[in-house]
């Protein structure tokens, strides 16, 4: 497992248990130079765009020609035709990741977000490392983590993330955690990660659309909106309808996306990335006719993007 100087577990205990007794303040919100160094926490507006989700079965070059020609200036990357199921992994090389930026360069696309997938993180830092060197060299602006462990790693995960914030901010790459069930299924729970790390360069996604899916519908994602005020940053853009489908295009289903923005700008989400993770499925003309509709429908519920 690989050691930091800077978060002993001492230190990290006697922030745990601060944390719990005081509730502390949203981690990005806190003063610092990091946070205005990183383009991912700066005020640039709201970026709307577009994962890699809906053509995950092809080549991710045909992922961006899709998302470029629907009119989105920004991408999140997660799955593609590749040997690791992502366009970026851990065991993908610096030089693969700076071919990715470069494609995205020629169809001027900004990467807001690189999915990582099951990162180890009860392993050490070294695969979270991997990633975060690999989100540098194509230029994109944050990793995202899908999970903080199980109950019994959960502790040392956090640790983890927590040790590796400094490396990533020196290389201008935020570390951004995703609800998707077990310890970061609500927002509470997001809430505990992100007061748990307690570092500026450690944010959180919203995804209404996986609140739904992993309580079995039963949380709605407008309510959990208000235990996560100051903590949310970006929202990956997701629908839902009962029972357990999301493959949806937004506006679709049964999230209030009205209601779920007022509710989260009440909480201080005003910009940031709005990536639409799923579409209705069909060929791919018709995920390309998708793709526009949910633009559209993200645009009007903002008022636009920059």
């Amino acid at each position: 497992m690989l050691q930091s100087d800077q978060l002993t577990r001492r230190r990290f205990l006697a922030r745990t248990l601060a944390a719990g007794a005081t509730g502390l303040v949203a981690p990005h919100l806190a003063a610092g130079a990091t946070s205005a160094a990183m383009p991912y926490l700066e005020d640039r507006g709201w970026q709307i765009g577009c994962w890699t989700r809906p053509w995950s079965k092809y080549d991710y070059r045909v992922g961006m020609d899709a998302i470029a020609e629907a009119g989105f200036k920004y991408i999140g990357l997660t799955g593609a035709k590749t040997k690791t199921r992502r366009v970026i992994a851990p065991a993908t090389t610096i030089e693969e990741s700076r071919e990715v930026g470069e494609e995205a360069k020629k169809r001027d696309l900004t990467i807001t977000n690189v999915y990582g997938g099951g990162i180890p993180l009860d392993k050490g830092g070294e695969s979270l490392h991997k990633m975060i060197d690999n989100c540098a060299a194509a230029g994109a602006w944050s990793v995202l983590l899908a999970h903080m462990g199980n109950e019994e790693t959960y502790e040392v995960c956090c640790k983890t993330v927590a040790e590796c914030c400094d490396y990533a901010a020196e290389r201008r790459v935020v570390i951004v955690l995703k609800p998707h069930g077990g310890t970061t299924g609500t927002g509470p729970q997001l809430r505990k990660a992100a007061e748990l790390v307690a570092h500026e360069n450690f944010t959180v996604m919203y995804d209404p659309g996986n609140i739904y899916y992993y309580s079995n519908g039963e949380v709605d994602p407008v309510q959990d909106a208000a235990t996560v005020d100051g903590v949310i940053t970006g929202m990956s853009v997701k629908d839902y309808k009962h029972p357990k489908n999301v493959a949806l295009t937004p506006g679709t289903g049964q999230v209030d996306f009205p209601a779920l923005m007022a509710r989260l700008g009440k909480g201080g989400f005003t910009h940031g990335p709005l990536i639409i993770e799923t579409l209705a499925p069909g060929d791919p003309a018709q995920t390309l006719e998708e793709a526009k509709k949910a633009r559209k429908f993200v645009e009007e519920l903002v008022g636009g993007s920059r």
